[in-house]
């Protein structure tokens, strides 16, 4: 369950990443709104799985799936480049993150 509640974490991350780039882009309350709420249910989930997984590793998957994550929404949504030397680099921050946890 730590390891669901954690990708859960990772997900709620990407979508607070996103939700900066639309209260950057709107300026309005809702953006704001979403933005709090996504952080919010992200870092709280992220402390209920850190009670069982140890911290580095969680920290460090958590930070990977919303970096990896944030980048990708970023290049199918907002238009930023889909460089191949781009996506190795991200394909190499998930490999890390796979193999935390493979050694966790």
């Amino acid at each position: 369950m730590a390891w669901f509640s954690l990708f859960l974490a990772g997900l709620f991350e990407m979508f607070g990443v996103a939700m900066i780039n639309k209260l950057h882009k709107d300026r309005n309350l809702k953006s704001l709104i979403l933005l709090i709420i996504g952080f919010g249910a992200s870092f709280i989930i992220l402390a209920y799985s850190m009670k069982t997984l140890p911290m580095g590793t969680a920290y460090a998957i958590w930070t990977g799936i919303g970096a990896s994550g944030g980048a990708i929404l970023g290049m199918l949504f907002y238009g930023e480049p889909k460089d191949w030397k781009r996506l190795i680099f991200i394909t190499m921050v998930l490999c890390a993150a796979i193999g935390l946890k493979l050694v966790s």
